[in-house]
C-alpha cells in the first residue's frame, strides 16, 4: 500500500471537468487584477514597452508550459510541480520545489487578500463616503480568509466554479471598457508604443518582473491530478490554454490602457484606478463600481484558488512523511484535504492580519508578499525545467528538442529572477529574497534531518512518484 492509499479518507477522484481545471488556474491568476492594478507597476518601469513585457512573458511561459506537459501528460498527482521535480531530480530537489510551492501559493493568497480588501474598501467608500480604513481592513481580511477556508474545506468543484464565475463577470466588464476604447478611437495605433519610444532594455527587464507576477499560479491546474477527469489529457491542455488566454488578455489590456492615457494631463502613471477612470471618460461610469467590486471578488477568488493549491501540495508532503500529523488526511464526506486547507488558511491569516493590524498599506502588503511568492514560483519553475529532460531520459524518450526547450525555459525564467535581485532594490524589497531563502532553508533542513533519522521517508517518496507514472508506458 502506498502512502496515497492509506486510510483517513482520500481525495475525490475523476470528478472535475476541463472547465473546472482551467478555473483553478484562472482563479489563481486573477486576470482582471492585472489591468486594474498590476499593469500600473509594469508601466512605472517599462513605460511604452509594457505590452512587450507581457508578450515576452507570455512566450516565455508558453515554453515553460511545454516543459510542464512533459510531466503532466505522463503523471497525475496532487503534488503538482513538487511531484514533477521529484520525478526528474529526485526527492531532495523535489522537496525544495515542494516547499517553494507552499511558500508561493500561501504568500500569493496573503497578497491577494490585501488586494481584495483594497478594492472592497474602494467600493464601500463610493457607497458610504470617507471613513478610516484600518479596522474595516482588518475585519474584511479576516472575513475573506474565513470564507475562503469554508469554501475550500467544503468542495473543490464549488471553489473552481465560483472562481470562474466571479472572474468571467469582471473580465467581461473590463473587455467592454477596452472594446469601447478601441471603437471610439481612444486607443488606436500608438506610435509611441509600437516604436518603443523611451524604452531602455533595463526598463523592460524590470517591467518583466511584475509582468511575470501577473501569471504566477498558471500551473496550479496540475494540483488536480487526482481529482480531474482524464488528467493526463485535460491538465496539459488547461495549462497551455490558460497561458494563451491570459497572455492575450494582458497584452491587449496593456496596449489599450497605455494608448488611452497617452498625452493626457494625468497619464497612466498618475491614476490609481485606470479602468474606472477610462470607463468614466468613455461614458461608461456605471461600470466603474462594477469593475472595482469585480476586482475585489477576483482577488478573493485568487486567494481561494491559492489556498486550494497550497493545501494539495501540503497534503502530498504529509502523505510522503515530510510533514507530520494529519495534514495528509482527506475529509470522509467532502473528500477534500480539509486539514491541509485549515493549515493553509491559518498560515495566510498569520501572514495577512498582523501586517494589516500594524497599519501597513494594503498595496504595500500586496507587493511584499507577492515578491516572496514570485521567488517561490520561479524556484519551482526552474527546477521543473531542469528536471524534465532527466525524467524523459530515464524513460528513454529524450529528444534534442526537449533539451532545447528546457534550456530556453531556464534562460527565460532567469531574467525575472535576476530582475528581482539586481540592481539591489530599496528596502524592504532588498530583504525579501533573504526571507524567502530563510523559509525555504527551514524546509530543507527538516528534510535532511528526516532523511538521516528516518530513511523510509525517501523510499516512500520514491515509491509514490514511481507509482504516479507507472500507468503511462514509455514511448
Amino acid at each position: 500500500m502506498t502512502s496515497l492509499e492509506r486510510s483517513s479518507g482520500a481525495l475525490k477522484r475523476d470528478h472535475l471537468s476541463f472547465l473546472d481545471v482551467v478555473a483553478q488556474a484562472v482563479g489563481t491568476i486573477a486576470p482582471s487584477g492585472t489591468p486594474a492594478f498590476v499593469i500600473l507597476g509594469v508601466f512605472a518601469t517599462a513605460g511604452n514597452g509594457t505590452w512587450l513585457a507581457y508578450l515576452f512573458a507570455t512566450l516565455a511561459l508558453l515554453v515553460l508550459s511545454v516543459t510542464i506537459t512533459a510531466f503532466s501528460s505522463r503523471s497525475a498527482s496532487p503534488g503538482a510541480l513538487y511531484a514533477f521535480a521529484g520525478q526528474g531530480l529526485g526527492p531532495f530537489w523535489g522537496t525544495v520545489a515542494g516547499w517553494s510551492l507552499v511558500i508561493a501559493y500561501l504568500f500569493t493568497a496573503g497578497a491577494v487578500v490585501a488586494g481584495s480588501v483594497s478594492y472592497a474598501l474602494e467600493v464601500l467608500h463610493l457607497a458610504f463616503g470617507a471613513f478610516d480604513n484600518h479596522l474595516p481592513a482588518v475585519l474584511l481580511s479576516a472575513l475573506a480568509i474565513g470564507l475562503a477556508f469554508a469554501i475550500a474545506w467544503r468542495s473543490i468543484r464549488l471553489s473552481t466554479r465560483l472562481s470562474l464565475t466571479l472572474e468571467a463577470i469582471t473580465v467581461g466588464a473590463v473587455l467592454i471598457v477596452l472594446g469601447v476604447a478601441l471603437w471610439q478611437g481612444a486607443a488606436g495605433a500608438d506610435q509611441a508604443q509600437l516604436t518603443l519610444q523611451g524604452v531602455a532594455s533595463e526598463n523592460l527587464r524590470l517591467g518583466l518582473v511584475l509582468a511575470f507576477f501577473s501569471f504566477v499560479g498558471f500551473e496550479s491546474a496540475t494540483v488536480l491530478g487526482h481529482e480531474a477527469k482524464d488528467p493526463l489529457r485535460v491538465i496539459p491542455r488547461s495549462v497551455i490554454t490558460t497561458v494563451l488566454a491570459t497572455g492575450l488578455f494582458f497584452t491587449v489590456s496593456a496596449y489599450v490602457l497605455v494608448a488611452a492615457f497617452q498625452g493626457e494631463v494625468t497619464g497612466l502613471g498618475g491614476i490609481d484606478a485606470p479602468l474606472s477612470a477610462l470607463a468614466a471618460r468613455l461614458g461608461l461610469g456605471v461600470l466603474g463600481p462594477v469593475i472595482a467590486a469585480g476586482v475585489s471578488a477576483s482577488f478573493f477568488a485568487s486567494a481561494l484558488a491559492s489556498i486550494n493549491a497550497g493545501a494539495r501540495v501540503i497534503y502530498l508532503l504529509s502523505r510522503h512523511g515530510i510533514i507530520h500529523g494529519r495534514a495528509g488526511d482527506a475529509h470522509e464526506v467532502h473528500e477534500t484535504p480539509h486539514v491541509a486547507v485549515a493549515i493553509s488558511a491559518l498560515v495566510v491569516a498569520a501572514l495577512s492580519l498582523p501586517l494589516t493590524l500594524a497599519g501597513n498599506g494594503l498595496l504595500d502588503i500586496f507587493a511584499w508578499l507577492g515578491t516572496i511568492a514570485t521567488l517561490g514560483f520561479l524556484a519551482a519553475y526552474i527546477l521543473v525545467a531542469i528536471g524534465a529532460p532527466v525524467f524523459l531520459a530515464r524513460r528513454g524518450e529524450l529528444r534534442p528538442h526537449h533539451v532545447a526547450i528546457s534550456v530556453a525555459s531556464v534562460g527565460l525564467l532567469s531574467l525575472p529572477l535576476i530582475g528581482l535581485l539586481y540592481p539591489v532594490p530599496p528596502a524592504p524589497f532588498n530583504l525579501l529574497p533573504y526571507a524567502f531563502l530563510g523559509l525555504l532553508g527551514l524546509g530543507v533542513v527538516h528534510f535532511l534531518w528526516l532523511r538521516w533519522s528516518n530513511p523510509q521517508v525517501l523510499r516512500r517518496i520514491e515509491d509514490d512518484l514511481e507509482t504516479a507514472t507507472q500507468a503511462v508506458p514509455a514511448e
